[in-house]
Order: C-alpha cells, then structure tokens, then sequence
C-alpha cells in the first residue's frame, strides 16, 4: 500500500482486526544484519546519504512563530540554525560565523539579530552580514559575499525540512496537506541521550507487537497488544495505536466515524522524525545520531490553543502517560544495545507484524547503496 486511509476505512479495519484478532501484516519478513546497528562506517553512509542528502524535518513550523523566533541545534552532526524573517519565511543556515566559525546561537529563542560572541560580527536573521567591528581591518572582505551559508529548506505540512547536501529533492509528503495543524501551539522542548543505535530507538516506535510485554502497567491498559493498521507513503509510514476505546465506534455510522481519541498514530518521516498524535498533545520527535551506540532525542511538544487555554489538565495526564511509555521503551533500546555485545545474534529477525520496519530497513538500504 502507498497512500492513507480515512478515519472511516482505518476505524472499520481497526474494528474488523478486534472482531478476527488480527492485525495488518507486510509482505515479508526482513533480516537486517547486526554488523549495520555497530558499524561506524555504515552510521557514516547513512549521514550521507540518507539525512543530508534527503529532505528531512528540522523542528516544526510552531517552533518559528514570530519573525526572529529561531531553533539552533545539530542536525547529522552539523550545526544549523533555522530562523522566521521579517518577511514571515523560515530561513536554516548553518550556524557558524564567517569571520571564525563560532556557532551564533543555541537552543531555541527570539532576536533580532545575531551578534558572534567572539568578534561581534553581526547578521540579519535573512543572513546577511550587517556589520563588522572595526571593519577597515579587514578591507578585502565584500559583506553581500560573507552572509551565512543557507542551506535548502523548505515549510510544509506544519514542518520546516532541510536538505543539506541538494540533490534536487523536494519534501515529499504524498496525500498529507497538513500533518502539524496551524492551531497547534509549541509547549516546550526536551532532549535526552539513550545509549543505542538511532535504529534501534526507531524501532521501537513502529510495532505494537511488543506493547503488553514492555507497557504492561502503562499502554497495555487503554491499548491493544499486537493490533495495528500499517500503511506506506513513500519512504514514509504511518501506524496506527488504537485503544480500547474505540469499541464506542461501533454505534456510529460508518461514514461518520472519526478517529480523534480512540487512537495514537505516529507518522516516520524518513529517516529519523516520528510524529506521534495523542489525545490532547501531538509531539515531534527527532532522532539525532550521536555516535554509532548514542542517539539524541529532541522532542517538540505541541497542543492545540483552545486545549492549553481550557484543558491544561488532560495535557499534563497526557505527558505522564506517554513519558512513562518512554521510559520503558529507553530501558528496551539500550538493553538491546548491550545486548549486540553478546555476540548472539548475528541478524536481527523482523517478522509480518513489523511491517514498518520492514519498509524502513529497505529504503535505508537503498539510499546507502546496498543490495535489497
């Protein structure tokens, strides 16, 4: 499948895996080598090829509100810097003066201009070099020439993509106009470091098949083990998390069906960005390789206006919920990156119920050049 279903067609396949006990399976099963979750020179090609050379999510557009909002981070280990004009268009450069190459922000903040803190050599958010101190110092220097190097970029879909190392690719997000609505607001940034392979952390976030043995006492609950709707866009994916509350369904007509509330979805925007829907909050979580065995977590939490301004509750019981999720799957991920020493296991064995992972290893596969 290439496409997305509607509320109504997910809603009826939902109920139908309920009533069989079943669930969506791929078309085959995948062993992906253990060698490729170890390899620094594998974690080098999928930098290249497939996080600088394809457009991928940097932060979400709500994280740029207002002109001179900015969101400074690393992005496969470059640092970038993604920036609202004054002419309402987010800009990423790549964070680092002209003069000496010290990084000009960090973090996430709002101004006007940028000012290195080594030298104040100053910039526009539109890039362009403003002034130079003592500035005859320096007379071979053509300011309209040393601006900071923009990297493609473009806003879509509620998201801002870069391309670091273009192609001539273009975001490509198939049948989703808006996957990050314009009523959602950020609520706060957060970042933490787990001690696995980026595809491993991934992983995690593409199969219900482990839910009542890892979320027995959080997910399993309101969640079903083992029941979920898979579907392709691209080299993208989205799965679907219903709960046990969407038995209400049944009582609607077909046609009227909406699936707010009675599911999680999470979107994995290749490579390495999960979008995950929940109740009351919507997050964005972007896996940062640090190190063959390290991944960086950045998440983007969002909710709507009207919820933050009436329902600052649910948002909270929320964010208890789903951190408790993470918790649990972080303990898994890095398990299983202890666990690669062992020597047990020289292939890693995904089956039918693990079709996003499947789709993931060979697209991944691909890119890098190697044989599917």
């Amino acid at each position: 499948m290439d496409g997305l279903l509607d509320d109504a067609a997910v809603a009826q396949r939902i109920l139908d895996h309920i009533d069989h006990r079943t669930t969506d399976l791929g078309d085959a099963c995948w062993r992906e080598p253990v060698a490729n979750y170890r390899s620094s020179d594998r974690l080098d090609l999928e930098l290249m090829r497939a996080f600088r050379r394809a457009p991928t999510p940097y932060c979400p557009s709500a994280a740029l509100t207002d002109p001179g909002s900015y969101v400074a981070r690393e992005a496969a280990g470059v640092p970038l810097l993604a920036v609202r004009g004054a002419d309402g268009v987010a800009r990423v450069f790549r964070n680092a003066c002209r003069h000496r190459g010290a990084q000009l922000a960090c973090g996430t903040g709002r101004t006007k201009a940028f000012v290195c803190p080594y030298h104040a050599w100053t910039y526009g958010t539109d890039g362009s070099l403003r002034s130079i101190p003592h500035a005859y110092g320096f007379p071979d220097i053509d300011p309209d020439m040393h601006g900071l190097v923009a990297v493609q970029a473009e806003e879509k879909a509620g998201l801002v993509f870069v391309t670091q190392e273009p192609t001539g690719a273009s975001c490509d997000l198939g049948p989703i106009a808006e996957l990050l609505g314009a009523d959602l607001r950020l609520v706060s940034t957060a970042e933490n470091e787990s001690a696995a392979n980026w595809k491993i952390v991934a992983e995690a976030f593409l199969e219900g098949y482990h839910i009542y043995a890892t979320h027995r006492t959080s997910f399993y609950p309101v969640q079903f083990d083992n029941l979920n709707v898979v579907e392709h866009f691209g080299r993208n994916s989205r799965v679907t998390f219903p709960y046990r509350n969407v038995e209400k369904l049944r009582g609607i007509a077909p046609t009227e069906r909406h699936l707010e509330g009675t599911v999680t979805q999470v979107y994995h925007l290749f490579p390495n960005v999960m979008i995950a829907t929940f109740p009351k909050r919507t997050l964005m979580v972007v896996l940062e390789p640090s190190g063959v065995a390290t991944t960086r977590t950045i998440t983007y939490t969002l909710a709507a206006a009207s919820t933050l301004d009436h329902d600052l509750t649910a948002v909270e019981q929320d964010e208890s919920f789903v951190n408790k999720g993470a918790r649990e799957d972080r303990a898994i991920v890095e398990s299983i990156q202890r666990g690669l020493n062992s020597g047990a296991n020289d292939v890693f064995s995904f089956g039918l119920f693990e079709a996003a992972i499947v789709h993931f290893h060979r697209n991944l596969h691909a890119l890098v050049g190697e044989a599917v």
